[in-house]
């Protein structure tokens, strides 16, 4: 089962100019074939589909782990589409026009369809589609697949990194650079493991640092590129059995975390109007404030 915390794996700033188009791109990092969708679900139904974990404890507290990072992974990439997107409209009567500026934009589904939130959906508006997900069955080939999905995922990550310098795309961009870097290194790690060849050397692909990345040069300072978190308060802890040595790159000791980053606070998006969202007017606040009131007894 899961636990959830009312916090985002890292506090993301407050967007001081909407970059609709910058959102659109973004999406791919969501919706896209590389996306946090496609790494969440695929490990997801590893996880669940895993067989004889007893006696592959290892391997299956490895993609466990990285299951709930991926969740966590998947919240962040949402708020930072839905704070791109703050400010693109304006309220206003509707025959003013209050939406006008959307109109022009790549993804007008952001406008229409979601009440500028992000989308099930890549950088096209294509939706994401559970043909995304590879569960084999063959432990081997799970995790070489998952070794190279998120080298995919990498390239995509510091492509649309080249394509906005919004600095709330960026920190993003930064911080899952780190930390999918961590799951490359663990699934070569896994590999090597499970097989002996030494997947490591094969890192980073693309044949590029981190370092190179302004924001990634700070959660790297910081060791998050040598940490893997268990994200449970006492499971998953065999982990370490694979999780362990020293990092490929710069050779520090790689460490396992018991639980889940310190994290920061979730956005609260302001009410839009010319959106209807959400529909509560304050008269509409007041009355459910005094019902909740009535039920409790006060």
């Amino acid at each position: 089962m899961f636990t959830r915390i009312d916090k985002l794996q890292i506090p993301l700033p407050k967007s001081t100019n909407p970059d609709p188009n910058g959102a659109a791109a973004v999406q791919e990092l969501l919706g896209g074939k590389y996306g946090e969708m496609s790494t969440l679900y695929n490990y997801m139904f590893q996880s669940f589909n895993f067989r004889n974990k007893r006696k592959h404890r290892p391997f299956y507290d490895l993609i466990a782990s990285i299951t709930a990072e991926e969740f966590g992974h998947v919240e962040l990439v949402s708020n930072t589409i839905n704070l791109m997107l703050e400010g693109t409209t304006f309220p206003g009567d509707p025959d003013i026009t209050p939406m006008q500026n959307a109109k022009d934009l790549r993804n007008t589904h952001h406008f229409i369809a979601s009440a500028q939130t992000a989308l099930p959906a890549d950088s096209m508006g294509n939706p994401w589609t559970g043909n995304n997900v590879f569960t084999s069955g063959n432990l081997v080939l799970d995790l070489l697949h998952n070794f190279f999905l998120e080298c995919g995922a990498r390239t995509h990550k510091m492509r649309v990194y080249e394509m906005t310098n919004n600095p709330v795309a960026r920190e993003m961009i930064g911080y899952l650079l780190v930390r999918g870097g961590v799951h490359v290194v663990a699934y070569a790690k896994a590999l090597e493991v499970a097989t002996g060849a030494d997947v490591t050397k094969l890192v980073p692909i693309p044949n590029l640092s981190n370092k190179k990345f302004e924001t990634a040069r700070k959660f790297e300072s910081e060791g998050l590129h040598r940490k893997l978190y268990t994200f449970s308060a006492r499971d998953y802890m065999e982990v370490t059995k694979i999780w362990k040595g020293a990092h490929p790159e710069d050779g520090g000791k790689l460490e396992v975390i018991q639980g889940t980053p310190q994290g920061g606070p979730i956005p609260d998006l302001e009410e839009i109007p010319e959106e209807f969202a959400p529909g509560v007017s304050y008269e509409d606040f007041q009355e459910i404030a005094k019902r909740l009131q009535r039920q409790a007894g006060i």
